[in-house]
């Protein structure tokens, strides 16, 4: 057998990318258009609990897009919330690329950065399409490691005159605004509660970690016109939130409309989302197979769960940045 190689990213190597804003918006997005297109193969993620005594579990997601991009992977992350308390980020991961054609390996990437980046890059690409032009606020509920590329990359297209965010901490909360003020070279304000967080906003996300479902984001707050786009692990809505929306749009209707986790697994369940109530997959707006928002008066919903595409489509464009700048290491394979 020929000698094998796969290509070696890790948590160092992927910040000494330096990836732009553009740059992961661009990768994020033309992953999306290709979905929408049929240019690839996703598989909905699948959950793996290793003991029911610790607020975590193992996500597993896997994908492969045809070429040109010829890539498969398989990316496993783990969401454990308590894990601020050892002075650990809450979602770890590592993302496994292979050859498509023969099944041999191919990279492995860090998986850490790389899901906040693509994470706040959907959120993103789901606001350009979806949100109206002229949004200016921005409320958003969580501080996690994806909260951060959230409003980043929001803000990046949308150049907002106000941000507010609020999380259960207030040191978390507190210091998550003066990270983002520094870097966005902007205000951005702290909030106490959800209320005075959400209500009024042009765009609202709701990443939040509840340890069971709980309704804190009211229907009522939602400004008609608004974009909201709820994607926290366990549901933090009303029933009655997709029963104000235009638009119900989903990352990936195989994945939502099945498993245990999800901010909208209760509105499944009800009925309220559906294959007659869904409007589309994100990639078919992207591809330009249906159209995005029409009217300002929309308000429209944006549900993402997590692309498998989407890490791959990232974890690619890291790869081709690393050879470009001598970044990362080869690794004997076989």
């Amino acid at each position: 057998m020929r000698p094998l190689y796969v290509s070696f990213l890790n948590a160092l190597d992927v910040e000494a990318l330096a990836l732009t804003d553009g740059e992961i918006l661009d990768a994020i997005e033309g992953s999306l258009a290709a979905q929408g297109r049929g240019e690839a193969v996703i598989e909905p993620r699948m959950h793996l609990i290793p003991d029911k005594a610790v607020h975590g579990h193992f996500n597993v997601l896997r994908g492969a897009f045809r070429a040109p991009m010829s890539r498969a992977g398989v990316k496993v992350i783990g969401d454990f919330v308590d894990n601020y308390k050892v002075g650990l980020p809450s979602e770890m991961g590592i993302l496994l690329l292979m050859d498509p054609m023969t099944g041999a390996p191919t990279a492995i990437v860090d998986g850490s950065h790389l899901t906040d980046m693509r994470t706040g890059a959907v959120t993103a690409i789901g606001a350009k399409y979806l949100a109206r032009k002229n949004a200016k606020v921005l409320g958003h509920i969580g501080a996690r490691g994806t909260a951060y590329w959230n409003v980043r990359l929001l803000d990046h297209l949308f150049d907002f005159e106000e941000i507010r965010v609020h999380s259960r901490r207030a040191d978390s909360r507190n210091a998550f605004a003066e990270r983002l003020s520094r870097d966005l070279g902007k205000p951005v304000r702290a909030t106490d509660d959800w209320h005075s967080c959400v209500e009024g906003a042009d765009i609202v996300v709701e990443a939040s970690r509840l340890m069971q479902p709980e309704p804190l984001l009211r229907t009522e707050w939602i400004k008609p016109g608004a974009f909201v786009v709820p994607y926290g692990t366990m549901s933090a809505v009303e029933l009655s939130l997709t029963d104000i929306m235009a638009k119900l749009v989903v990352d990936d209707w195989g994945q939502c409309k099945g498993g245990q986790f999800g901010s909208l697994r209760a509105h499944v369940e009800t009925g309220r989302l559906s294959e007659a109530t869904l409007y589309a997959e994100m990639g078919q707006i992207v591809a330009g197979l249906k159209p995005g928002r029409e009217t300002d008066a929309e308000t429209n919903l944006f549900w993402h769960r997590g692309l498998s595409l989407s890490d791959i489509a990232l974890g690619h464009a890291m790869l081709t940045k690393a050879e470009r700048l001598g970044i990362g290491q080869r690794l004997r394979w076989a």
